[in-house]
């Protein structure tokens, strides 16, 4: 089962505060952790939103909004893809990490990620060949 782990934003992520040499390390550790584990597919940090955008569609209409967003707890800071047995394995490698916004209360958010059979019989066989296709070219690149 694959998961996304969310790490939320804090006020300090989105003023572009970077995290100290301390974090970085105890983040480093963990990460190394979880790659030996066998679970890590992908991680990564996120800059403030203040550099991001989204796209809102309304119809066939596409309106650009510029970041910085106002809702602080509802961004996204960084964020893992695991791949574990379970969400309560999941549950308890979140509770061996870091707190990733020192000095404050902080708050990662465990989420599960589609696999092809969730979708039914609307995923055709030829739907699933084509994603075969885009994941192994993903892969590529």
């Amino acid at each position: 089962m694959r998961f996304m782990i969310i790490v939320k934003a804090s006020a300090d992520s989105e003023a572009g505060i970077m995290p100290s040499e301390e974090l970085l390390t105890a983040m480093g550790n963990y990460n190394e952790e979880l790659a030996k584990a066998g679970i890590l597919v992908t991680c990564d940090g996120l800059q403030p939103s203040s550099k991001g955008a989204r796209v809102r569609f309304s119809g066939e209409q596409r309106i650009v909004i510029d970041g910085p967003f106002i809702e602080t707890k509802e961004l996204i800071a960084g964020y893992w893809i695991w791949d574990v047995n379970s969400k309560q394995e999941a549950i308890d490698w979140v509770k061996r990490c870091p707190n990733p916004m020192p000095g404050t209360d902080a708050e990662i958010e465990i989420r599960p990620v589609f696999a092809a059979e969730d979708f039914g019989a609307e995923f055709t066989p030829e739907l699933r060949e084509q994603e075969e296709r885009v994941r192994a070219q993903a892969k590529k690149t």
